[in-house]
């Protein structure tokens, strides 16, 4: 017999996989060039060239059955012992090989991190606007997800309603800094506050309330932004790290769990990831990958294209009168749709194949969010299409 459960799944597709999926047969259609397609979070700009050298010297000159064979359960020894070194580098955090454990990207290091902290019925509270897939990534654990409802005047952390949300059950809040979708960076001010709040509880509740801060954005901030590292801040701080935007290898699906050494539980955390693994068939990312990233973890691609983009995309479409709050980084942004209805303003910008995502399932309505991760030069194209939207609505 099929689970129902997953079955039930099936209908609860990915909006913005089914958008970037029509995106793809209308270019077919009317041509690449004439569609505007800002669905996806996919990179625009190459991995650096380090990382391809890295992948063929790997290839070439080391030996094939110790490179593609099966790596430790918590990621390969040197990989993690570099990660940690960067860290500790860029972050003054004294992290070692022992509070890393190597991940299938973000996503994996969120599923392991949630089910480390958690018992079901246990919950989990995150603030709208969040990338919808952590509503699959922490209630399959057996977890419960809570959303705070957005600040929409700023997309800081909305702290009057997650006071009034928080409970003995909270076990985890999950952030997202810099933001998807709203490309908003937390500020040192809106960190310390919440790690202040979290103390305050975890002594209330007589046990540790743990950040699970979820980092692919990391590197993608815009000059002047105040961008803290969200574990200088507080202790029980689980980072999850992808290199997917800051490297442009989405693909390769790499990453990792970075457990604060000042947490009085980090070694144990790491350890349970690896036996968290086999209960969920994760098995490390593949050797070749975890080597190749660990020769280049201070690099990063050109990122600057989306800085670039986002100051045409800001300017233009406030110009026209679209209310936005400006991002601070990623290569989001989250304005206000024309109309109540973000879906219906959505189906009305897709017939000016104009493809934007709507807010719902994002947490917050009358949103829509834009993927600018294109070319410049498609970006400057899209102007007057923008313009010509927003006319129907005057």
């Amino acid at each position: 017999m099929l689970s129902q459960h997953f079955l039930d799944m099936t209908s609860k597709k990915s909006a913005i996989r089914e958008l970037f999926d029509y995106g793809t047969k209308r270019a077919k259609e009317v041509g690449y060039e004439n569609v505007f397609d800002y669905s996806l979070g996919n990179p625009s700009v190459p991995a650096p060239q380090e990382f391809s050298d890295a992948m063929i010297d790997l290839i070439k000159n080391t030996d094939p059955v110790a490179l593609h064979g099966y790596s430790q359960s918590l990621g390969i020894p040197s990989v993690r012992q570099a990660v940690a070194d960067s860290l500790r580098s860029r972050f003054g955090l004294n992290y070692t090989m022992d509070d890393i454990f190597m991940t299938v990207g973000a996503a994996g290091a969120i599923a392991h991190a949630a089910r480390a902290v958690t018992v079901p019925g246990d919950e989990i509270i995150t603030f709208a606007p969040f990338f919808p897939e952590y509503y699959y990534y922490i209630n399959e654990t057996g977890a419960v997800l809570k959303v705070v409802p957005a600040d929409i005047t700023s997309f800081q952390i909305n702290f009057e309603a997650f006071e009034q949300m928080i409970t003995p059950k909270t076990m985890a809040v999950l952030i997202n800094t810099p933001n998807n979708p709203s490309g908003i960076v937390y500020s040192t001010a809106t960190i310390d506050r919440l790690a202040a709040v979290l103390t305050e509880k975890s002594k209330e509740y007589g046990h540790d309330i743990y950040i699970i801060s979820d980092e692919p954005y990391r590197e993608i901030v815009f000059a002047g932004v105040d961008a803290p590292f969200v574990a200088a801040h507080y202790e029980n701080t689980i980072t999850c790290y992808s290199f997917s935007k800051s490297l442009s290898l989405p693909g390769e699906r790499i990453g990792y769990i970075a457990v604060n050494p000042a947490c009085k539980d980090a070694a144990k955390i790491v350890d349970m990831c690896g036996q968290i693994s086999r209960g969920i068939g994760h098995n490390c990312p593949p050797s070749l990958i975890q080597l190749a990233v660990a020769r280049v973890l201070d690099l990063t691609s050109d990122l600057s294209v989306y800085e670039a983009n986002k100051t045409i995309l800001y300017r233009e479409l406030t110009r026209i009168g679209y209310e936005i709050v400006e991002p601070g980084g990623t290569f989001y942004m989250f304005p206000k749709a024309l109309e109540d209805n973000a879906a219906a303003f959505c189906e009305t910008a897709k017939k000016h194949d104009l493809l934007l995502v709507p807010s719902d399932s994002f947490g917050v309505p009358g949103h829509f969010r834009i993927s600018y991760c294109v070319p410049t030069e498609k970006v400057e194209r899209s102007i007057p299409v923008f313009e010509e939207l927003a006319r129907e609505y005057k």
